[in-house]
């Protein structure tokens, strides 16, 4: 190709290039935004999906936390503002109860959305409230009760050696068993056999017989369900620790290697 071949199509080249910027201003294309978006049109707080590409190919956002970035697409007011819906929710609702019924606990309460956000709207507020409480249920006077527990061996069929032939035989009262799960058991329970055997996890029966029975009908410290209360082995010095309640019967006697309330 010469020289003069050269020259036009550079000569083409220029033309062509003046008549696309020129074409470019006179006819923009369509400015891509919002309103070009596949719902939701706008989104609420801050969403890197949610954008669009502007027809010089850069990137404009439609959420909420475009205005605080300036990166809103050139509709977004028209688009998203004009049109938004706020959150809106209604009362709080009561104060649950403690979740602790004996000491330190906490409470919480909650209020639903009546109208939710929509294209850019408010969002909403906290709608759970959580603080501080100190349960002190009825049954938290019964809780602090250390339960006092000797081996099952020690008064079963137990004879008075001393009663008189014509006193009175004392009031004999069905007895009772309680299953209790063992939470903690100190050092000290070692030196003995039986209260070697109250250890971590392992389920005990302890029976409440007639002679250890308050006024009440029941045994001090016999447990609350779902509620850790405390024992102490009555001939082992520094033997001690806690347990849970999982269940009861009445008129019933504990097997072989249990435990007796004192």
């Amino acid at each position: 190709m010469g020289a003069r071949g050269w020259s036009s199509a550079r000569l083409g080249f220029v033309v062509c290039g003046y008549l696309a910027f020129f074409c470019g201003e006179i006819f923009p294309q369509a400015e891509a935004g919002c309103r070009e978006r596949e719902s939701p049109n706008c989104c609420t707080g801050r969403n890197n999906e949610c954008f669009e590409y502007t027809r010089r190919k850069t990137v404009c956002y439609c959420d909420t936390y475009c205005q605080k970035t300036r990166d809103c697409c050139e509709d977004y007011q028209s688009v998203c503002q004009i049109s938004a819906i706020d959150c809106e929710v209604g009362s709080w609702g009561p104060w649950s109860s403690c979740t602790s019924p004996c000491g330190v606990g906490s409470t919480e309460r909650s209020r639903q959305v009546s109208v939710p956000p929509r294209n850019g709207g408010t969002p909403c507020p906290d709608l759970k409230q959580r603080r501080g409480c100190f349960g002190n249920n009825a049954i938290c006077s019964t809780a602090k009760e250390v339960a006092k527990i000797l081996p099952d061996s020690f008064k079963r069929n137990f004879k008075d050696p001393w009663r008189r032939p014509h006193m009175l035989m004392k009031e004999e009262k069905a007895s009772y068993c309680v299953y209790l799960r063992v939470k903690q058991a100190s050092a000290a329970c070692k030196l003995k056999l039986w209260s070697a055997q109250l250890v971590r996890e392992r389920l005990v029966c302890a029976e409440c017989q007639s002679d250890a029975m308050s006024k009440s009908d029941r045994c001090g410290g016999d447990g609350l369900e779902s509620t850790r209360t405390f024992w102490s082995a009555a001939s082992v010095p520094g033997c001690h620790g806690s347990w849970v309640r999982e269940s009861s019967s009445e008129g019933c006697r504990c097997p072989p290697y249990s435990v007796l309330f004192v």
